[in-house]
């Protein structure tokens, strides 16, 4: 029995410097995260500023269409990371989204250079029909257990 109890204890320990380290490593990663979106609106305002003195803005567009949605991606990433914190689980929609934007993002700028041939636009398309029933499916299980614990808790 005793070593039933004493084995129960190192493991509560062991458990809670997991989630101690666990909790260092996503802070960090957070920051690291918001430091690179505010790095990036920095960047993306010299590149509008840019627009000003060049003559050739195609390029400048793609590149700040570019910025925006990388931009959209990390803040998606974020808030996969900020909703781990608040419920020690990562929620699939959020992921899902950064992907799905990352696969337009690529979509966008390959259209936009005119550099994507059809059967990159089939694979693509494919992929943003998984990756959108994987975000209908996932909306739809969380839903399903929100509804559980109502019914459960009340």
């Amino acid at each position: 029995m005793v070593k039933l109890i004493g084995g129960l204890v190192g493991a509560n320990r062991v458990k809670a410097i997991f989630n101690w380290t666990l909790n260092i490593v996503f802070s960090v990663m957070i920051a690291f995260l918001t430091f690179s979106i505010i790095i990036g609106m920095v960047r993306m305002f010299m590149t509008v500023g840019d627009l000003f003195v060049q003559r050739e803005l195609a390029s400048d567009f793609q590149r700040i269409i570019s910025d925006v949605l990388t931009l959209f991606i990390l803040i998606e990433l974020s808030r996969s990371l900020v909703e781990y914190f608040n419920s020690a689980r990562l929620r699939m929609t959020f992921i899902v989204d950064a992907a799905i934007v990352f696969v337009l993002r690529e979509v966008m700028i390959q259209l936009f250079e005119h550099q994507i041939s059809p059967v990159d636009i089939y694979a693509m398309s494919a992929l943003l029909l998984v990756l959108t029933a994987l975000r209908i499916g996932s909306i739809m299980v969380y839903q399903r257990g929100i509804k559980a614990d109502t019914e459960g808790g009340g």
